[in-house]
């Protein structure tokens, strides 16, 4: 498991331990500036120029970052709030200069983001593994669409702190009697929520909509941007920023003495409670954390999709999940990112390979399992560690990089 200092902050360790190499805060900062200066400036331009300079331009930054070139700042939040800034800003700029599927994508990856990085939490770094985080992901999209339905013109961003609120409250009683569990029966606890909680919608159809579900308002983009701004950016935008809130507040969460004592229990539970940890409540507090996690990326989802209905959060959802943060690298909160993009374009994939194909319906409605199956194995096999140890190790092994990498 990997420590999130070591995860989002090896570049700033890697940059203290090795002075010579390191550029400074003055030079850092004058890099910064030009690149927001280039950014600028390629915001000006439109189609595959301003794509392709604005991927080259945060390649360029990512790289510099990792292997300690530039100097960051020491305190924890200022360098998470720098790096989702910079990060934020290339995304949004991207979104600007790219289709209107490819920003509904985007906005589907920063949606999945939340309920990725919260279950890496409390899988990755507190070692309780979850395969209902798709039902607490419904919990967020209902409540927001009852609120919707009472309230037709209640402001997104209440709407979304309620879904949290509801959904770590939701966690909190399921935490409760998880902490109580341990390994096969945790999961099998957990996989019931899964089955059961989406079934509620049908059993309370007049409240929740049954199988059809609960309409939700659209998310349109508000008055103050220009009439014919597409609504998908908007929804990139939305999600952009939730997601990098979410990553910002869990990193400083990881650094924290809670942070510590989420992974002292993961570890070794008897230490901790040696060391005065009560591992209950650091295991009730992680899976609140978590669902919180899951029910903002809940309500995102239902107001993307305009609808929150049972189909949307079945058991597969789960399992993809899980799979999410496998693949991205478990317990790591930058493999949540890489993990969300999983979930999203390994769909994709497979509907065009059905399309392109001519599969049957039942085909085509198993084959992103089957994928889901595939894609988790290879990953075990060629990056144990997932697709961000992976490149941390390619990184490792390439001469200078890894020595500059060596005091993280």
């Amino acid at each position: 498991m990997t420590d999130t200092a070591h995860e989002l902050e090896t570049a700033p360790g890697a940059a203290a331990s090795s002075s010579r190499r390191n550029a400074g805060p003055a030079v850092t900062a004058g890099v910064v500036a030009v690149a927001m200066l280039v950014l600028l400036g390629l915001a000006q331009l439109h189609g595959r120029p301003a794509t392709f300079g604005i991927a080259v331009l945060a390649a360029v930054l990512g790289t510099a970052a990792f292997t300690g070139r530039l100097s960051l700042p020491t305190s924890p939040l200022l360098r998470h709030l720098l790096i989702a800034a910079i990060g934020g800003a290339l995304v949004i700029v991207f979104a600007d200069h790219v289709g209107s599927f490819t920003d509904f994508e985007i906005g589907e990856v920063a949606y999945y983001l939340p309920a990725v990085a919260g279950l890496n939490l409390l899988t990755g770094y507190n070692g309780q593994l979850s395969l209902g985080h798709g039902a607490l992901m419904a919990v967020g999209a209902y409540t927001g669409a009852v609120m919707m339905a009472h309230q037709p013109h209640v402001p997104i961003v209440l709407l979304l702190v309620a879904a949290v609120a509801v959904t770590a409250l939701a966690g909190a009683l399921v935490g409760v009697a998880a902490a109580r569990l341990r390994g096969p029966y945790l999961a099998g606890a957990t996989l019931t929520l899964a089955v059961a909680v989406p079934e509620l919608a049908t059993r309370y159809s007049r409240t929740l909509g049954g199988e059809q579900g609960l309409p939700m308002r659209p998310l349109t983009p508000p008055g103050w941007l220009s009439a014919n701004f597409a609504p998908e950016r908007w929804l990139a935008w939305v999600g952009i920023v939730c997601g990098l809130v979410t990553l910002v507040l869990l990193a400083n969460l990881m650094r924290s003495g809670t942070g510590r004592r989420f992974r002292t229990v993961r570890d070794d539970e008897t230490a901790a409670s040696l060391t005065g940890t009560s591992v209950a409540r650091t295991q009730v507090l992680a899976f609140v954390v978590s669902a919180a996690c899951a029910g903002l990326a809940g309500a995102l989802y239902g107001l993307a999709n305009s609808l929150a209905s049972p189909a949307s959060f079945g058991l597969a959802l789960s399992f993809a999940l899980v799979t999410a943060i496998v693949v991205g690298g478990i317990g790591t909160l930058a493999g949540s990112i890489w993990g969300a993009i999983a979930l999203v374009y390994v769909p994709h994939f497979t509907n065009t390979l059905s399309t392109h194909y001519k599969f049957s319906t039942s085909v085509k409605g198993n084959l992103p399992l089957a994928v889901y199956g595939l894609v988790l194995v290879v990953a075990m096999l060629v990056f144990p560690e997932g697709i961000q140890g992976g490149l941390r190790r390619i990184g490792g092994a390439i001469p200078g990089l890894g020595r500059s990498r060596a005091g993280g």
